[in-house]
C-alpha cells in the first residue's frame, strides 16, 4: 500500500522529513515484488523496520522507503539434544521473539530482552547488550540479492559477523542494502537456564558470578529493569526513551593506544582479537559531557535534543527536536572525545542523508 508519510513517525528517535514514496510490505513476496520494482526503476530505496537504528534527515528521503511488516514464526526442529531452530520473518518484533523464547524455554536470546526493533534488523549490525549479541545464536539469514536478482541464505560463517558488524551492513551503502532480509534463523537450547552471563552488572544483580547461568526469566526481568532504569526501553511518556539507543560504539582501539588512557578507563579484549574495546560511555563522560548535556539555556541544539538524563550514550529529543539538533549535539561530544583523548567516535545508528 503506498502512501504518505513522515518518516518521524517511524523512527524511535522521532526525527526525519517525508518519504517520497512509502510503502508497507506484509510478505516474502511484497517485500521482494517492492524492492524489485524500485531497482527497476531506478528509484533509490530506504528500508525500515523499527525504526530504533536510524537518523533521518529533516528533508526526509525523496525515494520510495519501504516498511518491512512481515511477522510470524516457524520451528524447524526441536530435540533434547540439538536444541530448537526458530525460522523469524524479518518484521518480527524481536522483543516479542526474546520473550516468546524464555516462556518456551528456548535458551540463548535472554539477554538481549528489551532491544527495540525487528528481528529482520539484529544480524545486520550484529545486535548486542549485556555481554550477548546475535551472532551466538544465528544460524542462517535468508534474503534477497538485489545485484543478481536471486534469494541465497547466508550460513552463519558466510555472514562474517564483528562487532556491531556483518557482511549484511558492509554491503549496505546510506540504508540501502544489496541483501534484504527476508528471514533471520536461530539456533538455541533447550532449558529453563540462560546463556552464560558474561555481563558483570547483569551477574551482580542475577546474584551469580560472570561465566554462571541462572533461569531464563530472571534474566529477562532483570535485564528489562536495567535498561529501564538507562531509558533503554521505548516508553512514550519518558524523553529519555526517544532514541537510537547507543548513539556511538565502543571504540576499538591497539593496545599502546589502550595504555594511553587513565588506568581507571575500562578495557576489554576485542572480541575480533588484537585490539582492546573501551567504554564510550566512559570517555563522554570524562571528556566533560554529563547526564543531560544539551539541556541547558543556549546548547547548541537550542535545548530540543540532549544526552540523556539516565546515561551519556544516547541522544534524545527532549520534543520538536529536528535531526539537525541532534547533530548538534553529536558532533560536540564527539569532537570534545577526540580533543581530551585523541579518539573519534563512531555513530552506530544509520545516518540517512545526514553526515556526522
Amino acid at each position: 500500500m503506498t502512501q504518505q508519510k513522515l518518516l518521524s513517525s517511524l523512527t524511535t528517535l522521532g526525527t526525519g522529513g517525508a518519504a517520497g514514496n512509502f510503502i508497507e510490505a506484509c510478505s516474502e513476496q511484497e517485500i521482494i515484488e517492492v524492492v524489485r520494482s524500485a531497482d527497476a526503476a531506478g528509484d533509490p530505496l530506504l528500508i525500515i523496520g523499527g525504526g530504533s537504528n536510524l537518523v533521518i534527515a529533516d528533508a526526509g528521503f525523496a525515494g520510495t522507503v519501504l516498511r518491512i511488516a512481515s511477522t510470524g514464526y516457524t520451528i524447524n526442529s526441536e530435540d533434547s539434544c540439538g536444541g530448537v531452530s526458530v525460522v523469524v520473518q524479518a518484521g518480527h518484533n524481536f522483543d516479542d521473539l526474546v520473550h516468546t523464547a524464555v516462556l518456551h524455554a528456548w535458551s540463548g536470546i535472554e539477554a538481549l530482552s528489551g532491544i527495540p526493533g525487528l528481528a529482520g534488523a539484529t544480524p545486520v549490525q550484529n545486535v548486542g547488550a549485556y555481554g550477548a549479541d546475535v551472532s551466538q545464536t544465528i544460524s542462517a539469514v535468508r534474503v534477497w540479492d538485489r545485484q543478481r536478482n536471486v534469494l541465497q541464505t547466508f550460513t552463519h560463517s558466510e555472514l562474517k559477523f564483528g562487532y556491531r558488524d556483518s557482511i549484511l551492513k558492509q554491503t549496505t551503502t546510506a540504508g540501502s542494502p544489496r541483501y534484504v532480509v527476508l528471514t533471520v534463523e536461530f539456533q538455541l537450547a533447550l532449558g529453563r537456564m540462560s546463556a552464560p552471563i558474561r555481563y558483570a552488572e547483569l551477574a551482580r544483580v542475577l546474584g551469580v558470578e560472570v561465566g554462571k547461568r541462572a533461569y531464563g526469566l530472571d534474566v529477562r526481568r532483570e535485564v528489562l529493569a536495567l535498561r529501564a532504569g538507562k531509558g533503554m526501553v521505548l516508553d512514550t511518556e519518558d524523553r529519555d526513551t526517544w532514541s537510537t539507543g547507543s548513539f556511538f560504539t565502543n571504540p576499538m582501539v591497539t593496545a599502546s593506544v589502550a595504555r594511553s588512557l587513565p588506568a581507571e578507563a575500562p578495557k576489554y579484549p576485542a572480541p575480533d582479537g588484537g585490539l582492546v574495546k573501551l567504554s564510550a560511555a566512559w570517555l563522554i563522560d570524562r571528556a566533560g559531557f554529563t547526564k543531560g548535556f544539551g539541556l541547558q539555556s543556549g546548547s547548541v541544539s537550542g535545548a530540543r535534543a540532549s544526552l540523556s538524563t539516565k546515561h551519556t550514550l544516547a541522544i534524545t529529543n527532549r520534543g520538536f527536536a529536528t535531526t539537525e539538533d541532534v547533530l548538534a549535539v553529536a558532533r560536540a561530544v564527539r569532537a570534545g572525545v577526540d580533543a581530551k583523548f585523541g579518539i573519534s567516535l563512531q555513530p552506530e545508528p544509520l545516518l540517512i542523508g545526514c553526515v556526522l
